[in-house]
């Protein structure tokens, strides 16, 4: 198989990892270009395994952008979320391998490990690589990537929520908070709402989002009908589409005001009620979902 073919074929997979590795689809895009220059670059005698060269390449230069973004975090303004990214339940999708660990909840755990850490969890926990393999691929020994993936389960043990298995239960459970949040219906969206609910955002200091996380059901129901009755007064509800998609493998609302993409709901669902809601602004982090939708 050509070579331009045969890394085209490894481009989902490729972008899969490196979208884990970075939280951002923006990010992944890049790398893989990069990866592929160097793919393409490399002598022949150099290749023993094609895919798992491919996946070095990705690995490495991934490495460095973890390292680099962690400098770039310190001046982020407000909450740092990762980069959303439309996914599909119906059907095979880029992103398929262990669903939970591309849900923004996950992404923001991996964001707590060091580089190699979160490169090791990843191509053992979720892509089954042997630590042979992944030693090669990180330029370190066997033992070392035993010790940095035993670092790595330390630090991340998700909760599962009770109602991740049901799908279909947990679109129904945001079509109706999708209908609640259109129509400010506050006795709808309480019953909706876990008690111990938190509300995150993320506007990047380019456009307006609560500056702190938001916890408890009272709070995030007087800032979701705030949001309600702001956007009546000022006549913006009138342009507001609000519709239900399958973001990072959850559900999510999609807000669009005159057609514009403004922002994205994702909702963490444990078992009938709203766990989790945490909502990207920033306009350079919706920019990849944006054409995502579009191209649909």
């Amino acid at each position: 198989m050509p070579e331009i073919e045969f890394f085209q074929a490894q481009r989902p997979r490729l972008f899969a990892i490196a979208y884990r590795m970075l939280g951002s689809a923006t990010e992944a895009e890049d790398v893989l270009q990069d990866a592929w220059l160097r793919f393409h670059s490399a002598e022949p005698g150099e290749v023993r395994s094609p895919q798992a060269f491919a996946t070095t390449i990705v690995t490495r230069l991934c490495l460095d952008r973890v390292k680099s973004a962690r400098a770039r975090r310190e001046q982020y303004v407000g909450q740092w979320l990762p980069e959303p990214i439309l996914t599909r339940a119906e059907g095979p999708d880029v992103l398929a391998e262990r669903s939970e660990s591309v849900t923004l909840a996950f992404l923001l755990l991996l964001d707590t490990l060091s580089a190699e850490e979160r490169a090791v969890f990843l191509l053992k926990e979720v892509y089954d690589y042997e630590h042979t393999e992944i030693a090669a691929m990180l330029g370190t020994t066997p033992a070392n990537c035993r010790q940095l993936l035993h670092r790595a389960r330390s630090k991340i043990r998700p909760d599962r929520p009770s109602g991740w298995n049901n799908p279909e239960a947990r679109r129904a459970l945001a079509e109706k908070f999708a209908e609640a949040f259109r129509s400010g219906d506050a006795s709808q969206l309480a019953q909706l709402l876990a008690a111990d609910v938190t509300f995150v955002a993320d506007g990047g200091g380019k456009a307006a989002a609560a500056g702190r996380p938001l916890h408890g059901r009272d709070t995030v129901l007087k800032l979701l009908v705030g949001l309600y009755r702001s956007g009546v007064g000022s006549g913006v509800a009138s342009q507001a589409q609000v519709h239900v998609v399958d973001v990072n493998s959850e559900p999510a609302l999609v807000l669009r005001i005159g057609g514009e993409l403004e922002a994205v709901f994702v909702l963490a669902v444990d078992a009938d009620r709203v766990a989790a809601i945490r909502v990207v602004r920033n306009p350079d982090k919706l920019s990849y979902l944006k054409r995502q939708i579009d191209g649909e």
